[in-house]
């Protein structure tokens, strides 16, 4: 079949409007959010060391290099809305990528939504500290659920955001290259400020009881794993792009390079930031700490400055949430025109072309999740769902290569097959051992994923046999480079 890709692989409706750096922009926004600036002290408090800190920074970075150059390989062959559900689709079958985009649409997207927003009121709560003040204690089922007024307004935050989206791709590409400019420039405000005016601690390991350290090598594994939990919430974002395949001028080239030189510049900067805390504050203090990042700049800046810099955060986060609005919003949307969820996310804006039907309803379910729980339960749950994709995404990659070994592709994964093995073998890794920890949530977790399989055989048998992911794939890719 003759034209070009967006004549023979894409129906009409999303508008290619993201060029590299703006493509860029999205993978560092969508990555830096909240965690880089609050995670540090959960980790500190499961380690308990300074060096097991950056153990688990540097390993999580690594992990998400493999996953990186997998995402690059994937989204230069598909370019498609929905990214992983075409991955998916195409590589393990219309069930796998079905059920990756039910997880995205009933957790993954939304969990992720509530827990930026709930990060974003918790800065907020760093400036004005009324907002964690208590409302009233709900009971239920002999449990008790404390509302703050920090939920609903982190509900609202998510509405405001979501409306926000319904823009179009081009001025939400140009948003997030402003936001990304605040949240790197804050990054660095903080890693140069620490340098030159911080005082240096020397403290690497926490002398109190309450936070032993791991001398075992199984202790220390268990300990890095689950340090690991924080650290991929905060290393989040790097895969995203490909749900926006069908916006970025020149997918081919430029989702492989803004995945790479965004995941390089954030690497970087996590390193830098994290060298900061652990320089101007004690372990001690890094673990103790609700606010790690604020409570360093405070030691060299003074209150004044902290507040100055945690809205700075607090723009990040927003940032973040705005960008994982605009990339989760597609795989609804994908689903929908190929039949297999609910007709109304198929509805595209008539003007802005946006998918308003998805929007909806991605930010009716996060706001009623940012009622419900908290920033460290959101975003262990959010790692859980996630990371049990990204290892079925390797997989999809191993086994397309083995079984379309004529497929073109613009990009090919550095050091195959050793990048995708060590991202599946650190997705079972994960997941296991968070199941072990938090075996109700995940198991919670489990069960919604697998209530969609009904849905799917009830959708696919009104449906034509082969969804039209698959079929737009498989006219795609047998284009040459």
């Amino acid at each position: 079949m003759n034209g070009s890709p967006e004549n023979t692989s894409e129906r009409p409706g999303l508008l290619r409007g993201l060029g590299l750096w703006a493509a860029v922009a999205v993978v560092i926004g969508d990555t830096i959010g909240s965690g880089i600036f609050l995670v540090s002290s959960d980790m500190a408090r499961l380690v308990g060391s300074t060096a097991l800190v950056f153990t688990a920074w540097i390993f999580g970075g690594l992990i998400v290099l493999c996953g990186a150059f997998c995402y690059a390989e994937l989204g230069a062959t598909f370019p498609k809305a929905g990214g992983p559900y075409a991955y998916l689709t195409r590589g393990l079958g219309p069930l796998w990528g079905f059920l990756f985009g039910w997880m995205s649409a009933f957790l993954e997207r939304p969990v992720a939504m509530a827990t930026l927003a709930a990060g974003f009121v918790r800065f907020l709560g760093f400036v004005f500290p009324a907002v964690t003040a208590p409302l009233f204690t709900i009971h239920l089922w002999g449990g008790e659920l404390l509302v703050t007024a920090a939920q609903p307004l982190a509900a609202f935050v998510v509405i405001a955001v979501t409306a926000l989206n319904y823009l179009s791709v081009k001025m939400g590409g140009a948003i997030q290259l402003a936001l990304t400019s605040i949240k790197v420039g804050t990054i660095l405000l903080i890693v140069l400020g620490g340098v030159f005016f911080g005082a240096r601690h020397l403290s690497s390991v926490a002398p109190s009881a309450a936070i032993a350290t791991h001398v075992s090598l199984a202790g220390t594994v268990i300990a890095i794993l689950s340090a690991l939990v924080p650290a991929m919430w905060a290393y989040n974002g790097f895969n995203d792009l490909g749900h926006l395949g069908e916006e970025v001028i020149e997918p081919q080239k430029n989702i492989p390079r803004a995945i790479l030189l965004g995941l390089g510049t954030i690497g970087a900067l996590y390193l830098l930031a994290n060298v900061t805390y652990f320089r101007v504050l004690t372990f001690a203090e890094v673990a103790g700490s609700a606010h790690v990042a604020s409570d360093a700049v405070r030691r060299f800046a003074g209150e004044r400055g902290a507040i100055a810099l945690t809205i700075a955060m607090a723009i990040s986060a927003l940032g973040a949430l705005h960008v994982v609005v605009l990339t989760g919003a597609r795989i609804p949307y994908a689903m929908a025109r190929d039949g297999v969820f609910f007709k109304f996310a198929e509805r595209l804006h008539p003007k802005l072309r946006t998918p308003s039907g998805s929007l909806v309803f991605l930010g009716t379910v996060a706001a009623l999740l940012a009622l419900s729980g908290t920033y460290e339960q959101l975003y262990s749950l959010f790692v859980f769902a996630l990371w049990i994709f990204f290892a079925l995404t390797a997989i999809a990659l191993i086994r397309l290569r083995m079984t379309e070994p004529e497929l073109a592709r613009p990009f090919r994964a550095w050091a195959y097959p050793v990048t995708p093995i060590v991202f599946l073998l650190a997705g079972v890794a994960l997941t296991v051992n968070l199941w072990a920890q938090r075996p109700i949530r995940s198991t919670l977790g489990i069960l919604v994923i697998l209530a969609g399989v009904p849905f799917y055989y009830r959708w696919r048998a009104r449906s034509a046999p082969l969804s039209a992911v698959a079929a737009d794939i498989d006219v795609g890719s047998k284009r040459s480079d």
